[in-house]
């Protein structure tokens, strides 16, 4: 019988989802490489054969992806014109694309005045002005890419609560949407396995939240005191992630974001 050996799975870019994603490969059995423009300063701790030197504006570390490999691309798919040009260099050596995109991509010049805003979906009117959306498009449209537009990506290093602390984000009106990026890991892994090429996803734990509310919670559980409120006008987004759970059959790790803060604070999540 013929033994089936997985394609190998290279990550595009190790920074904070990257090496999530490395980890939770590698925990799977996956073969998994990742990519930095100077390995030997980045990559320290990874094993030198999963190690690659890649940089989307130097040509020649482009025949470093390994043919018939799965690719998740971390950073932003711009400049266009270097997209364009990797992406041919890859249409007879590469299985699967997914990249990670952002809900930022959503065209916000027609916001609505409506409050709680309207929820977002995928068909929703994107802004094609932004370099990035223009390489996400391109990749989906003719490269059978799948995007997927992340929102607000928090986890251990990166507390939502640290920020109000630090006086980043204070309490309005405003929403949020949030993904713990280990479930955002898992979610590019699944989009890999079971996502439909050229399809994008929304990829947030579906539950937003205003600011007041988070900085309340906050107050109330963790005594952590915002700075005094400003005037924010903008009403942010909702956005749906129904497609994603439809069609991944995702089961989130991290749903309820205060379970989640609980953890980070207490450093075991």
């Amino acid at each position: 019988m013929t033994r089936h050996i997985p394609s190998p799975l290279v990550v595009l870019g190790f920074g904070y989802t990257g090496r999530v994603v490395h980890s939770i490969g590698a925990s799977q059995g996956k073969a998994v490489h990742v990519t930095s423009r100077s390995p030997l300063n980045n990559l320290s701790g990874i094993p030198s054969e999963q190690c690659l030197r890649f940089d989307l504006e130097q040509p020649s570390t482009w025949l470093n992806i390994p043919a018939g490999a799965d690719l998740i691309w971390c950073f932003p798919a711009a400049p266009l014109e270097p997209v364009l040009a990797f992406a041919r260099s890859l249409d007879t050596t590469v299985r699967r694309i997914v990249i990670l995109g952002s809900t930022s991509a959503y065209d916000t010049s027609r916001e609505s005045t409506e409050y709680p805003p309207l929820w977002i979906d995928e068909s929703a009117p994107i802004d094609r002005t932004k370099p990035r959306v223009q390489g996400e498009e391109y990749l989906r449209q003719h490269h059978g890419a799948i995007v997927l537009r992340v929102a607000g990506i928090y986890g251990p290093g990166r507390n939502p609560l640290d920020w109000i602390r630090q006086g980043r984000v204070s309490p309005s009106r405003k929403y949020v949407n949030l993904i713990h990026v280990e479930d955002l890991a898992a979610i590019c892994l699944a989009a890999i396995e079971k996502g439909t090429p050229g399809e994008a996803y929304n990829v947030s734990d579906g539950a937003p939240h205003t600011w007041d509310e988070i900085c309340a919670t906050a107050q109330q559980r963790w005594g952590v005191t915002a700075t005094a409120a400003k005037e924010d006008h903008f009403t942010g987004k909702r956005i749906s992630n129904a497609k994603l759970r439809a069609e991944l059959s995702y089961t989130f790790k991290h749903p309820d974001l205060y379970e989640a803060l609980a953890l980070i604070e207490s450093g075991t999540g």
